[in-house]
C-alpha cells in the first residue's frame, strides 16, 4: 500500500476489481424533506442576518424592490450605507433567505448497499446488490469476510 495525497488516504496495491463496497446510502431525495428554519435551527433565523445591496445596478435595484416592498415574510431595518448602499438588517426570528436548502431527515432506513470495486470505480460492472433489512447487509459482509479469510489461509 502506498500514500494517495490527492485523496488523503491508502491507496490499496490490488485493483478496484478485486474489492466489494459496503455502504449505506440515505439520498436527499427519498430521506429528507424540507424543513423549516424552526426545525434545523437555523442561526441567521436565531441570530438575525443582514444583507447589504448595492443598488447602482439594476439587479440591486430588483433587489431593493423585492425584499423592500414584496417580501411579506421578512421586515428589515433599512439602513443607508453609501451613495448606491443600503444595510437590510433582519432581527433575530425572521425566516433566512435559505429556507430551500433546509433538510429534516425522515425517519426512514438507509439503504444497505453491496457495491462492486472500491471508490475507484467498479471495472468489472457488477450489480449492485441492496438489503431490506441491516441484519441480511451485515451477514453478507461477514460471509465476505470468512471467504477472504479462508481464501488467505489456503494460500
Amino acid at each position: 500500500m502506498h500514500w494517495d495525497p490527492v485523496f488523503n488516504r491508502l491507496a490499496p496495491d490490488a485493483g478496484p476489481e478485486h474489492f466489494k463496497t459496503y455502504k449505506m446510502s440515505a439520498p436527499t431525495r427519498t430521506h429528507f424533506r424540507r424543513g423549516t428554519c424552526e426545525e434545523v435551527g437555523c442561526l441567521e433565523m436565531k441570530s438575525g442576518f443582514v444583507m447589504t445591496i448595492d443598488f447602482s445596478t439594476e439587479l440591486g435595484q430588483r433587489q431593493l424592490h423585492y425584499l423592500t416592498k414584496e417580501d411579506k415574510d421578512r421586515s428589515p431595518i433599512i439602513q443607508r450605507t453609501g451613495k448606491y448602499e443600503v444595510k437590510l438588517i433582519y432581527r433575530p426570528g425572521t425566516p433566512c433567505m435559505n429556507r430551500a436548502s433546509h433538510r429534516v431527515r425522515l425517519d426512514r432506513e438507509p439503504y444497505y448497499l453491496v457495491c462492486g470495486g472500491d471508490w475507484r470505480g467498479n471495472p468489472r460492472q457488477i450489480r449492485t446488490v441492496g438489503h431490506v433489512r441491516v441484519e441480511d447487509w451485515v451477514d453478507d459482509f461477514g460471509n465476505h469476510q470468512l471467504g477472504i479469510a479462508e481464501r488467505a489461509q489456503r494460500g
